[in-house]
């Protein structure tokens, strides 16, 4: 896994790409959101590690959507 894309754990499984690209572009550009379908669980590509790594350390434990998210 390169430096610029972060796994996101334990989401609401209806959440979207689109709030999940919203929440991410608060700490950098978003490059592509992949959804694993029915999984709870997805991966955010930023465009840079520094965001990556800003986003990661801001969202990690964070609520969204009502579920505690894991950032790695």
């Amino acid at each position: 896994m390169s430096g610029t894309k972060v796994y996101i754990g334990n989401l609401y499984l209806r959440a979207s790409k689109k709030e999940l690209e919203s929440l991410f572009s608060r700490y950098g550009e978003v490059k592509r959101v992949e959804l694993i379908e029915g999984s709870g669980f997805g991966f955010v590509e930023m465009s840079t590690s520094e965001e990556a790594e800003k986003a990661r350390k801001a969202l990690d434990g964070a609520e969204f959507l009502e579920r505690v998210i894991r950032v790695r």
